[in-house]
Formats: structure tokens, C-alpha cells, sequence
């Protein structure tokens, strides 16, 4: 079962989701300490993560999939989000020095256009954080959360997808939740 941005808006909305938030806004602020004038872009449901860089990227926006539907972000300002088809993204070749994907390669039927995409539109020097359940983390087995939705992955699993797509990935050993006994 795929969520949609209501389902997505709700989760973010209660504490759990809060929680989750200022988690996660600290790993990808660690990763991304210096965005100062990056065209920085957020696909799947990216939202409560990217609003961090506006003022300080050049240019900040929200991809959403069609399967997933769009909200309007952000509210009260100049709108910034577009319903796209995953697999043509709305950008030119090497555009982007940055993208996040949140709740977005374990929601897709086909990974290898979606990762195919994204690096058609990362220029050589950008990067991509993807933001993915754990197939072995509790997180992946909780389904009152949208960790819990859609395919997870694991570390080498993960690495063989962006391989085969081209995106190079030396990074991939991050975790950003984990569930306290």
C-alpha cells in the first residue's frame, strides 16, 4: 500500500512524525552542511526537510509523484511544488547540485528509471541523499509509519540499485533512526 500526501501530511503532523523530523533535519544538515547557492530539490514527500535551505540555496523545490498527489509548499509564498511522473522529471540534464528523496524510492514500482532520472539531473559534482527504510530496522515493520509502507532496503541492495543506474554512492552507510529498547 502506497501513501499519499495526506497520509504523509498527517504522520509529519503528530508527534511520532515531529520526532522523526528534527531526527532525520539533523542527519541531512550533517551531510549538507554548506548548500549557499545550490539548486537543491526534494522528491517524494521531501517537504518537512527542505524548508531548512530556503534563504540559504539558490533555488529550493518540491517534486511530488503523481502517485503520490501534491500539496501546495509552502504555504502563504510563492508556490515551490509540482505533481511530476517519477521517471520525467521536469529538469534539464545535470541541473541539480542537489536532491533528497523522501518517501520516494521505496514507493516506486520501477526504481531503475526513478534512480535512471535522478541522475540524468544531478550534475557530476551533486549530490543525492535517499532517505529509505532499513529492510532489517524496526522502522521498516511499523506500518503507523510511512517507514513501514512500500519496499525496503537493504545496505547492499540499496548499492547494487544505484550501481546499475549510474549514481556512484560512497556514502551509504548512514542511519538516521533507530528504536531504543
Amino acid at each position: 500500500m502506497s501513501l499519499d500526501v495526506v497520509d504523509l501530511r498527517e504522520f509529519y503532523g503528530r508527534p511520532l512524525g515531529s520526532a522523526v523530523r528534527r531526527l532525520l533535519t539533523r542527519r541531512i544538515r550533517a551531510r549538507w552542511r554548506n548548500v549557499q547557492g545550490a539548486q537543491l530539490v526534494g522528491l517524494g514527500f521531501a517537504v518537512p526537510y527542505i524548508g531548512m535551505f530556503r534563504g540559504e540555496a539558490g533555488c529550493v523545490g518540491a517534486l511530488m509523484p503523481a502517485t503520490q498527489g501534491a500539496l501546495v509548499w509552502p504555504t502563504g509564498d510563492q508556490v515551490q511544488s509540482v505533481l511530476v511522473e517519477e521517471a520525467m522529471l521536469p529538469l534539464g540534464d545535470a541541473s541539480l547540485d542537489r536532491l533528497l528523496a523522501v518517501h520516494c524510492l521505496e514507493a516506486t514500482e520501477r526504481s531503475g528509471p526513478l534512480l535512471r532520472e535522478i541522475w540524468r539531473v544531478l550534475k557530476p559534482e551533486g549530490r543525492l541523499l535517499l532517505v529509505v527504510p532499513n529492510r532489517r530496522g524496526v522502522w521498516a515493520r511499523l506500518d503507523m509509519t510511512p517507514f513501514g509502507h512500500g519496499r525496503p532496503y537493504s545496505r547492499g541492495q540499496l548499492g547494487a540499485a544505484a550501481q546499475r543506474c549510474l549514481v556512484h554512492a560512497p556514502g551509504m552507510d548512514g542511519r538516521a533512526l533507530y528504536a531504543a529498547h
